[in-house]
């Protein structure tokens, strides 16, 4: 790998410290070069805040320093006035000698104008630096632009003769205690975690982040009867909750009813209501019936399958996937943990 992939490499390593931050924007870094060596970096640090160039050009206090410099970003930079001024403006202003980035932003706000305002200003551009790895860093930011809707991880655990749950809906506890913490890790990476109505009934879940340091995700949830009962977990006013039903829309003690007409493609009505939320990506995490139903429309597009070594004989059958290719397993205590992506074939 050579110095500009080196560089590349850890402006996207830098950009990774807003994960779960930074929502719906993308995760940016930003690193600043001058003769070999990194003379200045930064990172868009949360949502709202200034941008990764801004704050990596701040960084550097010897402005004279940036003639003739390089500045790496693994994200096109914007073009355009939204919670914070251009950043394609900024960097025209400074006597940069060249710009590095890996992708071109999809939203069509930016799209190739944030590169013609640096050319425009003089300084070389170069992109596709690493441009696999950039669409993997942001493939939530990159599926809400070009597939608009969020970008949906499925999420359960089964037994090893590939059950989710015992006959009378007990789930607990196939996947072992590590493995649940790491499940309390991603649940403050994702905007929003969304479980069906038997999961709620059943396992009253507090779809929180307790074992994990991070922000609790929105909580969907379908229940089209309005059969979940008040003391439920879920409808506790802790945290921003979305209740999908045929009853009433209202919002109470922090927890929106959102009524949907039975009529209506469910699925197209809630995956648009959260693209209007600006929810970028979704933990589905149960139960089969709601999983099962997204595999069988091909809304989905990462799947985080932990496999336990306990057994059940009978019970409810776990979800199976379609047009899913395996990226990597891994051993977790006594759990082996099989991430998929959604494989179209040609």
């Amino acid at each position: 790998m050579g110095d500009v992939e080196n560089y590349m490499k850890r402006a996207m390593d830098l950009a990774l410290l807003g994960e779960g931050l930074v929502s719906p924007n993308p995760m940016v870094g930003c690193v600043i070069v001058k003769d070999g060596k990194i003379i200045g970096e930064g990172w868009h640090k949360k949502y709202g805040d200034a941008h990764a160039e801004v704050n990596a050009i701040n960084s550097v206090t010897d402005k004279s320093l940036l003639n003739g410099a390089d500045l790496y970003v693994n994200l096109e930079p914007c073009s355009h006035h939204g919670k914070t001024p251009p950043c394609a403006d900024l960097i025209a202003q400074y006597p940069f000698s060249t710009v590095y980035f890996s992708n071109i932003d999809p939203n069509p706000l930016v799209a190739g104008k944030g590169a013609e305002r640096i050319f425009a200003a003089g300084i070389k551009v170069y992109q596709g630096i690493l441009e696999k790895e950039g669409r993997e860093l942001n493939r939530r930011f990159f599926c809400r632009h070009e597939k608009n809707r969020p970008f949906i991880i499925l999420k359960w655990a089964e037994t090893a003769d590939g059950f989710i749950a015992q006959s009378n809906n007990d789930s607990k506890w196939i996947s072992g205690e590590l493995s649940r913490k790491l499940v309390h890790r991603w649940r403050s990476q994702e905007d929003a975690v969304f479980v069906g109505t038997n999961t709620v009934l059943f396992d009253n879940p507090k779809l929180n982040v307790r074992d994990w340091s991070g922000p609790d995700p929105i909580r969907l949830f379908i229940d089209k009867q309005l059969q979940v009962p008040h003391g439920a977990h879920i409808l506790d006013g802790s945290q921003p909750t979305v209740c999908f039903n045929f009853i009433k829309q209202k919002v109470e003690n922090q927890v929106e009813y959102v009524k949907m007409d039975p009529h209506d493609d469910l699925s197209e009505v809630i995956l648009n209501d959260l693209q209007e939320r600006g929810v970028m990506s979704v933990l589905v995490e149960g139960g089969t019936q709601l999983i099962q139903s997204l595999i069988d429309k091909g809304l989905w597009d990462e799947a985080r399958v932990f496999k336990s070594k306990v057994s059940f004989g009978e019970g409810i059958r776990a979800p199976h996937l379609e047009q899913a290719q395996l990226q990597s397993r891994e051993t977790i205590e006594e759990d082996q943990l099989d991430i998929f992506t959604h494989h179209l074939k040609a």
